[in-house]
């Protein structure tokens, strides 16, 4: 039996990748703060609830988290 753990975070790339938008696009949307980041050491990480939450349009829940 294997279980899958799926992270808290992911990397800039994958939210774009998520949301069919390219590399450069994704960065310049976190740099807008159009996409939640982290910045954790030289790392820019996409908390992955709260990206979810804004794709399912639940902007005020995606704050929240």
């Amino acid at each position: 039996m294997t279980t899958r753990t799926t992270s808290a975070t992911m990397k800039v790339e994958e939210a774009g990748q998520l949301l069919g938008i390219g590399r450069n696009q994704a960065y310049e949307a976190v740099r807008r703060g159009e996409i939640p980041s982290l910045k954790i050491g030289g790392r820019i990480l996409v908390p992955r609830r709260r990206l979810m939450a804004l794709i399912d349009g639940d902007e005020e829940e995606a704050d929240q988290l």
